[in-house]
């Protein structure tokens, strides 16, 4: 079954009355998933955009996901607390949201922003130097 593409119907009766236009009609429309309503959303574009945030120099813009609305600027995501309202927020309130998930990150030990890797000069190798044994005198 696996790569096969398939839709849902109303009901069974349906399965015996459908017409061959009807089928190709309801598979020209998009897969509806019933199931985690955040899958739909997935591809849904930005509720608000904020601008560019001063830290990270990406645009920041508001979201709909799984677990209720965030700002994010690509690379960090940031809740929106239960009194902040999506239509009424400042961009620097989006920012500052922001700034305090990445000093959360950083404080439970994960990856402050990345920064260039410095270049490791290749260690050179020495010869083992010989052991000498004295030898004792009997």
């Amino acid at each position: 079954v696996k790569d096969k593409d398939f839709r849902t119907i109303d009901s069974e009766e349906q399965l015996l009355t459908i017409t061959l236009e009807q089928a190709s009609t309801i598979f020209q429309q998009p897969k509806v998933f019933k199931r985690g309503a955040a899958r739909n959303m997935a591809a849904a574009g930005p509720l608000r955009e904020f601008g560019t945030d001063p830290v990270s120099e990406r645009a920041v813009v508001a979201k709909d996901g799984k677990f209720g609305v965030y700002v994010t600027d690509g690379e960090t995501n940031a809740s929106i607390g239960k009194g902040d309202r999506i239509e009424d927020m400042l961009p620097e309130r989006a920012f500052e949201l922001l700034a305090i998930r990445r000093e959360q990150i950083i404080a439970k030990g994960g990856e402050p922003a990345k920064k260039a890797k410095a270049t490791k000069k290749a260690a050179t190798k020495k010869a083992a130097a010989k052991k000498t044994t004295a030898r004792k005198k009997a």
